[in-house]
Parts: structure tokens; sequence; C-alpha cells
């Protein structure tokens, strides 16, 4: 990770003809937000002095304390390889504080920086490497996204059946530009659908990178003449969208996870992890997964995890273990979806397995087999409870959680679910294809 000092980024913007730079932040429902500043007002945002009005950032303040500074990272620096090459444009990705000097509680990623400090108070590293999926869609005349794509790839497939094979390529090439390092990329089982690994890294960093991953995936989608779509469902009768995460937890460098001495080649840790991550699965989906779309993903018949089951052999259950062993051990997560703040749902995955840790909760036993092929009665015998069906019952299980809400914190906690309540009420409210195509006709 790079160390920058403000004369570093001053000396880069001079040598490399940097004329605008984005001072961008990531709001509490994951999108991303810039202010554009010339570079003759550069010293004054690395001085953290520039401000902004936060009460018209949706979640954020009202607007009688609406004044908020935008305190830039200086190790995000970055500059985009898809804008011109003179007057270049560049980045750099903020913190957000109250005029006191304070970090604002409403700032998803103070919230991971939390978490993380209290995971070196106990000398931990939290790493994530994530698997983020999308689909590539046509515009219309007018330039709006559809739903529509004439490719009928499939996993694994190539050009000239993946027909987004070279703007894929265009994506990883402009990503390494930018020193993302990628591992690979293919289609994925939609049609239409496509995937990108980074390598992995420490969570802050990670989350970061995931934000900027999605914008220029968009950014050079659109120079095709595509959308890139990060929605978890966006067709009926497909697999969606998700976005699984890969989770190591290191300590004096070593990978507490990895026991070679145990049956499974697993630590007391990782077994204590999973076990927090079980424990607060059901209240943790309300962020990991958090759209009334993202429960379209989580049915029946498409891969997505339902139940809240582990496994190192099946590879469908909720958290699966990687056949990799020492140093690689990690816990896969397969429920969350790119819709969710990388920021929020990284607190609330490495806050549960914190409190696996520290607690010693103990997981049942795996499941090496498919869960939709058991009875009702075996899922009750085995204890195997389902993940919310819905983004209702996610925000109920989400506020019945009192660890999650002091992870997100008051601001956050109550905002988030008032949002979300109100997205699940004007949804309730809409009138469907579906409801016309089935009830109009015999009513």
């Amino acid at each position: 990770m790079s160390n920058y000092t403000k004369q570093d980024i001053i000396r880069m913007v001079e040598e490399e003809d940097v004329e605008f730079i984005r001072l961008q932040f990531t709001d509490m429902f994951g999108m991303f937000k810039n202010m554009a500043i010339t570079k003759s007002q550069l010293q004054k945002a690395l001085d953290n002095r520039c401000i902004f009005d936060a009460s018209s950032i949706e979640g954020f303040v009202r607007i009688e304390a609406s004044d908020m500074y935008l305190y830039p990272d200086l190790d995000t620096f970055a500059i985009f390889p898809w804008r011109p090459q003179q007057g270049k444009v560049a980045r750099i990705i903020c913190d957000i504080y109250r005029p006191d000097q304070t970090p604002f509680e409403g700032d998803p990623r103070y919230i991971l920086k939390r978490v993380l400090a209290r995971a070196a108070e106990l000398g931990y590293q939290l790493d994530v490497g994530p698997e983020c999926e999308f689909f590539l869609f046509h515009t219309d005349e007018d330039g709006a996204p559809t739903t529509v794509s004439h490719e009928r790839a499939g996993f694994f497939d190539l050009g000239p059946i993946d027909l987004g094979e070279n703007a894929r390529r265009d994506m990883v090439l402009t990503l390494e530009d930018m020193g993302f390092e990628i591992e690979s990329s293919h289609h994925e089982a939609a049609n239409a659908q496509h995937r990108i690994d980074f390598r992995y890294d420490e969570a802050l960093r990670t989350a970061d990178n995931i934000m900027t991953f999605k914008l220029a995936v968009k950014t050079i989608a659109k120079r095709f003449g595509l959308f890139a779509s990060f929605m978890p469902k966006p067709k009926h009768g497909i697999n969606g969208s998700g976005m699984h995460l890969n989770i190591s937890v290191t300590k004096d460098g070593k990978n507490i996870f990895a026991d070679p001495a145990d049956v499974r080649g697993l630590s007391k840790e990782a077994y204590y992890f999973i076990g927090g991550l079980m424990k607060h699965m059901r209240g943790m989906t309300a962020v990991t997964n958090p759209l009334v779309n993202s429960y379209k993903r989580l049915v029946p018949g498409f891969e997505a995890p339902i139940h809240i089951t582990w496994s190192e052999s099946h590879r469908r259950p909720l958290i699966r273990i990687p056949v990799e062993r020492g140093e690689a051990t990690r816990i896969e997560l397969r429920s969350p979806d790119p819709a969710a703040n990388p920021y929020l749902a990284f607190a609330v995955c490495l806050a549960a397995g914190l409190d696996g840790i520290e607690h010693k909760i103990m997981p049942p036993e795996p499941v090496g087999t498919s869960v939709m092929d058991m009875t009702k009665e075996e899922r009750e015998t085995l204890e195997i409870t389902a993940l919310p069906a819905d983004l209702k019952e996610a925000v109920d299980e989400l506020e019945k959680d009192p660890l999650l809400c002091r992870v997100l914190g008051n601001h956050i906690s109550e905002k988030y679910a008032e949002e979300k309540r109100a997205e699940w009420a004007a949804y309730c409210e809409q009138v469907t294809n579906w409801e016309i195509d089935n009830y109009l006709y015999k009513i």
C-alpha cells in the first residue's frame, strides 16, 4: 500500500498534468459521491478545508447541521486512465468529518475503521477478497439502460459466443492501470453475466477497491455502448449476481484460521469465526443484501444460498471453506450481493466473526449435502434456519441484533432501517405485471 505525503500528491499532480481532482466518498447506501476541484484548490483539500453540504446526501444530516469536511486519504490517490491525457483527472477517497474535527458517525468508511481498530487491539488484521459479478446489457436509442442482450454465452464461454469479451478485457487493463492485481476474469453462468476477480487485501483497502471497481466497470462498459449493472437479480429465471466475500485473519503475519493438526485443517479461531457469522447472519442480511431485489436472488434453483449452513465439501452453502489450506485458508461467505455498501457489509461481517472468536461460539456440524434435498423434518432436526425471505424481515432481524446496531452506531442503524422500511412500503404498493397477468382476466 502506498504511503503518500501531501508533497507526493502535489508533485504527482504537476508531473502527470492532472487538472481536476475528484474528492470521493460513499453514502450510507453504497453510492459513490464526489466533489471535483481544480489543481489550484489542491492545497486547500490536502489541508482538510473542503466543505460540502451534507444535508443533500440521503441519510446524512438535517439542514441545520449540514456543513461537513472532506478529509482526503492520501494513499487512495489514483489517476483515471479513461480521462484525457492532457488535463488528466485524478481522485482521492475521503473521510467525512464534522466542523469540530470529529469523525462523522454516518460515514460508512468510519464505521469500518472502528471495527478494524477493535480488531487491531486484539492483534488481528482482517483481509477480504471479493468475487464481483455484473451484467452487461444494451442501452436504448436514448442511451438509457435496458435488460436486453443478444448473447447466449454461459459459464467460462469465450468469444465470439461471449459478446462482452472485448469490453471485459478493457476493464481488466484499465483496472491494472489503476494498480489492481487482477487474478482472473470470465463469463459467468447467466447470459450477459461476467466476473472479474482482484486480489484480496486489507479490509479497508478492499472496500475502497470495490467502489473503484464498480466505477471503472461502468465507465468502460459505456465506451462499448453497454450498461454494466450490479443489480442482484435483473431478470427472472436466470442466476443473479453475487459478491462472495473471502475472509481471512492474520496475527503477527500468520493466518490464524489454519491448523494442520485439525482434521479439516481449521483452527479453533476459524470455527469460532464461522460460529459468529452464523449467529448474526439473519441480522447482517439487511446490510449484505440491501435491496428489495436482493431477495429475488436468494431463492431455490439458482445456486445462491438460502439456509444458514456451512461446509468444507459442498459448493453451495451459505459459508464455504475453499480447498486451499495453510496461509491460504479462508472463509467464503456466499450471500452478499454487489448492491451492498462494502464498508458496512465488511463491518458487520467482521464484527460478527470477531464476536465468535471473543466468545468462542462453536458452529454446528458442517452440512455435506444440499439442504434443498432435505425434508422439512430433516432441517428441523438439524436446527437449520433460513436467511430472511425479504427486505422487511431482514430489517426486523437487524434491529433485533444489539451487536450489529452497536457496530453501525445509532445514526446509521436508525436511518438505514427507516429508509429500508420506506423502500419496502413503496414496493408493496406497486401493482406488478405478474399481478395483472395472473389476476386481471379471472377476477
